[in-house]
């Protein structure tokens, strides 16, 4: 994802720079954020593509796609192709992004890891016949995995390690009430069990018992890609260590996305890869030699059929370490909380009903202080408190509102789109490319499309 945005963004700064793209795989480029809609039938795999088959060649890019690159040569600036071939280059950006984590266990080649439009083309294909299925992870992966293959009619059982479902995004009680709404969607959960190995049916776990399993889906985490870099020199640490501007110890080569080390943190959410290769295009093109990066703040969004969540920053400080503002009600699944630190809004937690989340959300980015009064933040429909509802309602939201987190693109973008003749959301993503990451604010921007609609007195 990150490699084929830098291509298109160079490419819209410049239109005769020599650009050529390989991939190892030999799909287009396609949205990894979606694949769990491709494992749940919803989209088919044409549905994820981020670049139409024909912009490589409409767009006088020389695309190698199936064609993995296997060594650099930083002396003669050339990198080598598995087929033998070798590519000079001025610059060389590497978007190698990440693999999956394979636990070294007896019968692992048994599973199949979630992580490739071929492996969901695999797991679909083996749902067809499944009579049970077992997903390896609790992380956000795993929980699209298991929740897609539910919503076929295959029985899941989700097995994770840790006390709590996505522990590094949540805190115990929003993992139980998690697990909870999941266990209602026909997704079985055990938390804080290891498995040992896998069998011909059966997924054995530490102590000998078996769980009945004819497909097994691994999702155990992923690790930076990072081998070509190691091989070539550069310094790598877990990722490929990067500098503001994204360049390597090698001035002519720039890291980006999942496999890149900036400040000391690897990212493993699009939007970051995403930013960075804006900065990347404007370097190197020259469209902005002043143009750096400067880390991003995630907001985590799980993308299931039928499950809201949404989680950002610091969400596991404690009561001594900060201010907590909590609501959990289990029975409807709904669980909000507020991490606040000298009067910002440090982490939050949305699960269940998330209408909050475009205002929180901008508070997280900005840093801004908050009003005295946190209810109007949990509850921004109970009534506007400190203009803590401006996000949720396009009469209200300001032109400066972000909308979509992924792409950067606001609520005046999305505006100048709709009078420029963009009257559905298909047309405002494809002028803005907002909807294209994580897709979550897709509502959001249908209620903006439609309010603009309504006010004109025009069909959307």
């Amino acid at each position: 994802m990150a490699g084929s945005r830098v291509v298109s963004e160079v490419r819209a700064r410049d239109k005769d720079v020599k650009i050529t793209a390989f991939g190892a795989e030999a799909w287009q480029p396609y949205n990894r954020v979606l694949l769990s809609n491709v494992v749940a039938g919803t989209s088919s795999p044409d549905q994820v593509r981020l670049l139409d088959p024909r912009w490589y060649a409409d767009h006088g890019v020389t695309a190698r796609l199936g064609v993995p690159v296997i060594a650099i040569d930083r002396d003669c600036q050339t990198v080598v192709a598995a087929d033998g071939t070798r590519e000079p280059y001025d610059v060389l950006v590497l978007a190698t992004g990440s693999e999956p984590v394979v636990p070294p266990i007896p019968g692992v080649q048994r599973a199949t890891a979630f992580r490739t439009l071929d492996d969901c083309e695999r797991i679909r294909e083996a749902a067809t016949s499944a009579r049970s299925a077992v997903v390896v992870g609790g992380g956000l992966l795993g929980i699209e995995a298991a929740r897609g293959l539910a919503g076929r009619g295959v029985p899941v059982t989700l097995l994770h390690l840790a006390g709590h479902l996505m522990e590094r995004q949540l805190d115990e009680e929003a993992g139980l009430i998690l697990r909870e709404t999941l266990g209602a969607l026909g997704v079985a959960i055990r938390t804080g069990v290891t498995v040992s190995a896998i069998r011909e049916r059966h997924v054995e776990m530490a102590g000998g018992e078996l769980i009945d399993a004819d497909l097994v889906v691994l999702a155990c985490g992923v690790r930076p890609v990072v081998g070509l870099a190691r091989d070539a020199g550069l310094e790598v640490e877990r990722g490929v260590v990067v500098d503001d501007e994204m360049r390597t110890d090698d001035p002519s080569i720039f890291a980006i996305g999942e496999c890149a080390q900036h400040a000391g943190r690897v990212y493993g959410l699009v939007a970051p890869g995403w930013e960075q290769a804006s900065v990347v295009a404007d370097l190197v093109t020259g469209a902005d030699k002043g143009a750096r990066y400067r880390g991003s703040r995630l907001v985590t969004r799980l993308k299931a059929r039928s499950v809201e969540l949404a989680a950002m920053g610091e969400t596991q400080l404690t009561e001594d370490e900060a201010e907590i503002v909590r609501f959990s009600h289990r029975h409807t699944g709904t669980y909000r909380k507020l991490v606040i630190r000298e009067g910002r809004l440090v982490g939050a937690i949305l699960l269940g009903e998330t209408s909050a989340v475009g205002t929180l959300t901008q508070l997280f980015d900005r840093g801004g202080p908050l009003p005295g009064d946190r209810t109007g933040l949990l509850f921004p429909d109970l009534a506007g408190v400190g203009g803590a509802a401006v996000a949720d309602s396009p009469t209200r939201m300001p032109d400066s509102a972000r909308v979509c987190q992924c792409n950067n693109v606001t609520k005046g973008q999305i505006r100048a789109c709709w009078e420029s003749g963009a009257r559905n959301v298909e047309a405002v993503a494809a002028a803005t490319r907002a909807t294209t990451g994580c897709g979550s604010c897709r509502d959001a921007v249908e209620g903006i499309v439609g309010w603009l609609c309504e006010q004109e007195g025009v069909s959307a």
